[in-house]
């Protein structure tokens, strides 16, 4: 959510950097900017009404010492009166921060100067393009047939017990997942953060605090009984762990583990084939709550933590700053991973790493002091470091051999094989 001080003193701004996202609905900044001016003008009135309550009861408690009781009396009425031009105008205020409020949370995030101008995907600015696109024997095959082939996962069984886009692990298939999610911790704890493991469901007010609700309520499962979401990431329960924190220190770094859900998925055809597109997938997610002076150059460091995890795992990826029109309705600036399926022949996203400034923290009111000691809002950052449908299909793609599946080096000390046979 954006700020109500930065909107009112650089609206025109805001407005130029909103219609790089391609949101339509401008007049919002105005009438954010109408309804805070007529919310500050009942707070000034409010703020000088408390200030006269509290003269005249101190001129009441003098005029009782002086035995002037007609006097104390006449000015109770007048105290009387005040408080109750207080609670109209305190209902007054609270209907302005309402409605204030129920605009703001429909206007995205700005977008970074950096931000390319563009609609769709195809419009997204390729930074970097890293590795040889691996050719194939001529018998190669694409993740679900070699998934069949050698007993990795089971779609059809994931149907039976829940339903399409439940994917169940089996034998080496399993046991590469839980050495995927082992090597990606390892490594971010390396790097320097907490793991953390946060629950896997939470409240409206965590989902409300990462920017879920209300903007993405229909892609999260719910659990209408107890008024829980299912998490679409670890990113919402370990962000929310500093909700409403004055923090003593910065940057936090926080890694997790967790299922993720999510009921995107429902169409049809090759790009949701197999791994490609699922309702629940495991992922590893790095955040971080860092300093506004500093921010960029932590991106530039997540995004370098990634990066080194692909390299590591031996596959080609390109890295993709989102254009405009492509980006999460947060995110002030978002880094795309894409990995190449050699089988399949296209490139697979496999990361999202994203500053949403103060966005989050504002929604959160997460805080630290600054030199002067007078609190102000982080910034909140966070990526996928990975998450494991595509990095898996992508890796028995690109690493099939005509008698099997080899295993990148770096992850055979977590699997306990080098080849799947």
């Amino acid at each position: 959510m954006l700020e109500i001080a930065n909107i009112r003193n650089n609206a025109e701004e805001i407005k130029n950097r909103l219609a790089v996202k391609n949101f339509k609905e401008l007049n919002l900044i105005d009438e954010a900017v109408a309804i805070d001016a007529k919310r500050r003008s009942v707070q000034l009135v409010l703020d000088e009404n408390l200030n006269k309550q509290n003269i005249i009861a101190k001129e009441i408690g003098e005029l009782f010492k002086q035995g002037k009781k007609a006097e104390a009396d006449a000015r109770k009425q007048d105290s009387a009166s005040l408080k109750e031009q207080s609670k109209e105008l305190e209902a007054e205020l609270a209907k302005n921060e309402d409605a204030l409020k129920d605009i703001l949370v429909r206007i995205p995030n700005t977008p970074h100067k950096s931000v390319p101008v563009g609609k769709t995907p195809e419009d997204n600015e390729v930074v970097k393009q890293v590795g040889e696109i691996p050719m194939l024997h001529a018998a190669a095959q694409p993740h679900w047939d070699l998934a069949k082939k050698f007993d990795l996962f089971d779609l059809e069984l994931g149907v039976k017990i829940t339903g399409a886009g439940f994917p169940v692990y089996k034998g080496k298939g399993a046991k590469l997942q839980r050495a995927l999610v082992a090597f990606f911790l390892d490594n971010a704890i390396d790097a320097g953060y907490l793991e953390v493991i946060p629950p896997h469901m939470v409240n409206a007010d965590s989902a409300f605090g990462t920017g879920q609700l209300p903007d993405k309520e229909g892609q999260m499962y719910y659990i209408g009984l107890d008024q829980f979401y299912m998490i679409p990431t670890a990113e919402v329960p370990v962000t929310n762990m500093v909700r409403d924190e004055i923090l003593d220190s910065l940057p936090k770094k926080f890694v997790a583990y967790s299922p993720c859900f999510r009921r995107e998925a429902g169409s049809y055809g090759k790009d949701v084939r197999g791994l490609n597109r699922v309702h629940q997938f495991e992922k590893v997610e790095i955040v971080q709550i860092a300093h506004p002076d500093t921010s960029y150059g932590v991106l530039e460091e997540m995004v370098k933590h990634v990066e080194n995890l692909l390299q590591k795992l031996e596959l080609p990826y390109r890295i993709l700053r989102l254009c405009g029109g492509d980006m999460s309705f947060g995110s002030a600036l978002t880094y795309d991973f894409e990995v190449y399926s050699a089988a399949q022949k296209r490139w697979l996203e496999v990361s999202s790493v994203s500053n949403f400034e103060t966005f989050q923290s504002n929604r959160m009111k997460v805080r630290f002091r600054d030199e002067q000691k007078k609190t102000r809002l982080v910034h909140t950052l966070n990526g996928s470091a990975l998450a494991l449908p595509r990095i898996v299909a992508s890796l028995l793609e690109n690493h099939q051999v005509e008698d099997g599946i080899n295993i990148p080096v770096a992850l055979q000390p977590y699997t306990g094989y080098t080849k799947i046979v």
